[in-house]
């Protein structure tokens, strides 16, 4: 029962049952659905909030733990790059890979005819890989050089992925060089077990190559090794 005045100066009131459970049902509904509105978006700050500062602190965690484990280890990342080398028809010139820095340090620009850098790229194909590898065709090859203050021996051993007693892994992977087919000669490398590309950009620019190499039974002894085998390799410091 509500009342309602009929017109100013009229002292009598109308009096009508009218039935409001209709729009008692939509003012509740309408109610709810702006609290529920503005609880969600007030939970959505807070939690927004607390996946930031739990983010943060994540991070500050990684980073004292990477910090501390490289102080233990007593190893300094000096820089990453690109590998390089000589372009792999060239019959005369550099055999070694480098790490060339993502920062260099240009040159003057010369008209002699002498081209022996460019980039490496990995020729890891569906039928040319590494078993458990992806495959990485015409991808360039990322590299990083590294300082150890507290080791000042270095070896790579092939055919193995652990080093022997008194010596640290820093790495293992999968031994790697030129093409047998090419012209050029390059020199072994390990190159990691978890190898990534520099970039997502695929172009078979060529240059410098990488294959994955296998053995070869008859002047290698077999046993010890398998014909026609991966070579694995790791890479020991102390």
């Amino acid at each position: 029962m509500i009342s309602m005045p009929l017109i100013d100066g009229v002292k009598a009131t109308l009096k009508a049952d009218l039935d409001t459970t209709d729009l008692n049902n939509h003012l509740k509904a309408y109610i709810e659905q702006h609290i529920q509105k503005g609880v969600q978006a007030a939970m959505k700050d807070v939690m927004k909030q607390l996946v930031d500062d739990g983010l943060e602190e994540a991070n500050v965690i990684i980073n004292a733990t990477v910090r501390e484990h490289l102080k233990g280890i007593g190893a300094k990342l000096v820089y990453t790059g690109q590998a390089g080398g000589n372009y792999f028809a060239n019959t005369g010139g550099g055999i070694n890979y480098l790490c060339l820095p993502n920062d260099p340090e240009i040159g003057q620009q010369q008209s002699y005819d002498n081209s022996q850098l460019y980039g490496v790229e990995y020729e890891i194909h569906s039928r040319v890989k590494p078993h458990g590898w992806r495959t990485m065709g015409h991808l360039e090859v990322p590299c990083a050089v590294c300082h150890s203050r507290r080791k000042s021996s270095k070896i790579i051993i092939p055919g193995r992925q652990t080093c022997y007693s008194d010596w640290s892994a820093e790495y293992s992977g999968y031994l790697m060089s030129s093409h047998s087919g090419h012209n050029g000669r390059n020199e072994f490398i390990c190159v990691d077990l978890n190898a990534e590309p520099f970039d997502n950009r695929s172009s078979n620019e060529d240059g410098a190559l990488l294959y994955p190499i296998r053995t070869e039974c008859g002047s290698l002894r077999c046993p010890p090794y398998t014909d026609n085998a991966d070579v694995l390799c790791v890479v020991c410091t102390k």
